[in-house]
């Protein structure tokens, strides 16, 4: 995420753990991920945050395996309907799903990075109707619409907590940008109560 460096979403996404798989002997660095030996052998593995990951899978020391929010279960998921996943549930630590994608994908080759790219861009365009909907929705429906106890309420509530971070902003920006409008056609600017 060379563009990113000081982005705070970068720097989250960057000290995710991803696990390695070590091709080589290295000295004196049996700590790293938490080991308990002086040196890392051939085909241990371990646990790296992603920012240390890099060095080690470009030195050619290490192959890495994709994090457990980009398996193929999820991907299944995602292809068959991606409203239906809870990205707020596959990565902790304050980390977003998409920022997480984008730096998995920038240390891929070029047809996995290609395939990654192409499945966070369906997902993120599978889920943005949702997320602009309901972020209007509820901006009209203002304090009086906000709780949910269930019932016809609990599928899109249960699709907003699922909400990745940079969606959880589109949907903030979306209800904001719904408030403004309603006002401003509630107070007639420009003529438009007259013109209607």
């Amino acid at each position: 995420m060379d563009n990113d460096y000081f982005s705070i979403d970068a720097i989250l996404a960057e000290n995710q753990k991803i696990q390695c798989k070590f091709k080589q002997r290295i000295p004196e660095m049996g700590h790293l991920g938490g080991g308990s030996e002086r040196d890392i052998l051939p085909l241990s593995k371990r646990q790296i945050p992603i920012w240390l990951a890099y060095i080690i899978v470009y030195s050619d020391w290490a192959d890495f395996d994709i994090p457990q929010p980009f398996s193929n279960k999820v991907r299944n998921a995602l292809r068959a309907e991606p409203r239906s996943v809870r990205l707020s549930n596959l990565v902790g630590a304050g980390a977003g799903w998409y920022a997480l994608g984008k730096t998995i994908m920038d240390m891929l080759g070029d047809e996995q990075g290609v395939e990654m790219s192409e499945m966070l861009v369906t997902t993120f365009k599978g889920r943005l109707v949702d997320v602009i909907d309901q972020a209007q929705h509820f901006a009209v429906l203002g304090s009086v619409g906000g709780g949910g106890g269930g019932g016809v309420d609990s599928a899109p509530q249960m699709f907003r907590e699922g909400l990745d971070m940079t969606e959880r902003e589109l949907f903030v920006l979306a209800q904001e940008s719904a408030r403004r409008m309603k006002k401003w056609y509630e107070e007639g600017s420009g003529g438009a109560k007259r013109v209607l």
